[in-house]
């Protein structure tokens, strides 16, 4: 496992220099630039030309990843130019992820809760009126955008019944003590819970929108992994042996019916990551995934590149996390 883990590690960091790689000549080959960003599409050549030195935007493009390189390893990505001009990028990153993998860890804990118990249950009474009506609520979760699923939630819960709030973290004027930049954490941790439950009732719109696409893609895995699980020979085996039904539901058919699922979760994190940008937009969330949309509107370079690079690293570092659970689900895995 230690040999496993190491690797893993390692191809985390060649995934990362490669991901830089390709992220910053691709920013750099769209239309504008920083320097239209900061003075305008109106400025003279001689302006232009000068902040272009200044930024080092006019030495080879080798030369500039391998400069970027080495202040990203001291964690200086540059200073945003659009998305809050002036502050250092990586400021505007760590400020900002905390609203988004709070909306993310509540959109997957959702899709989690409800898609693997769903599914466990489609399976065993396949063809009944649960399976139907559970497949075709997938298939609507997959097939609606999350966008249109984000306004039509809004409409009806928070404007039309107002039920629920419409938009932002907390409610104007209620500011909880900040210790970690998770909301409701905070409000736990300095036992201000009217806070943290002002703020848990402000993601419960978001996580429904952001977990659709999650909660069918595990529903349908875990269905399709306990059928073809309760099909297999040790199943039939262990009911011809007399053994309770609760201990091969859960023993035989559901921690064998696992590996698969532990995957797509594992693999639903990108999904998350990728609506997050559409979903906080709707209900006006200051995650990444808002500091992305206006970043490319103002091509802000900076703040793109270390969103999009700590975004891929926590992705990798999920799957990382979800291979070395395999041996914690199957003991076979352990001796391999």
């Amino acid at each position: 496992m230690l040999r496993f883990t190491i690797r893993r590690l390692a191809q985390l960091a060649l995934v990362v220099v490669v991901l830089s790689m390709l992220l910053f000549a691709w920013l750099r080959m769209l239309p504008g630039g920083p320097v239209s960003a900061l003075l305008g599409d109106r400025a003279t050549p001689e302006a232009r030309a000068k902040l272009e030195a200044d930024l080092g935007l006019d030495q080879p493009i080798f030369v500039q990843y391998w400069r970027f390189l080495g202040r990203a390893v001291t964690g200086d990505f540059g200073t945003s130019t659009g998305v809050q001009r002036g502050s250092p990028a990586l400021e505007v990153f760590l400020t900002r992820f905390p609203a988004t993998l709070e909306l993310s860890i509540l959109a997957l804990l959702l899709a989690v809760a409800v898609g693997i118990p769903l599914g466990y249950l489609a399976a065993r009474k396949r063809g009944s009126w649960l399976d139907n009506v559970s497949i075709t609520w997938s298939l609507v979760g997959v097939a609606v955008p999350v966008f249109f699923l984000a306004f039509l939630l809004k409409f009806v819960f928070a404007i039309q019944l107002g039920a629920l709030p419409a938009s932002g973290r907390q409610d104007v004027g209620l500011n909880g003590t900040r210790v970690t930049g998770f909301y409701i954490l905070d409000g736990l941790l300095t036992r201000e819970f009217d806070a943290a439950w002002n703020s848990f009732v402000h993601l419960i719109l978001p996580a429904i929108a952001l977990s659709t696409i999650p909660f069918a893609v595990i529903f349908r895995i875990t269905r399709a992994a306990v059928l073809d699980v309760m099909d297999e020979d040790y199943v039939r085996t262990a009911r011809a042996k007399g053994l309770a039904g609760m201990v091969i539901r859960r023993r035989h058919i559901l921690h064998n019916a696992m590996l698969p699922v532990v995957t797509t979760i594992g693999l639903q994190t990108g999904a998350l990551l990728a609506g997050a940008v559409l979903t906080e937009r709707v209900f006006n969330i200051a995650g990444i995934g808002q500091a992305v949309a206006i970043g490319f509107q103002r091509k802000d370079f900076p703040v793109l590149q270390v969103v999009i690079l700590a975004s891929a690293m926590v992705y990798v570092l999920v799957n990382l996390i979800v291979d070395l659970s395999y041996a914690l689900i199957d003991p076979r895995l352990r001796t391999r």
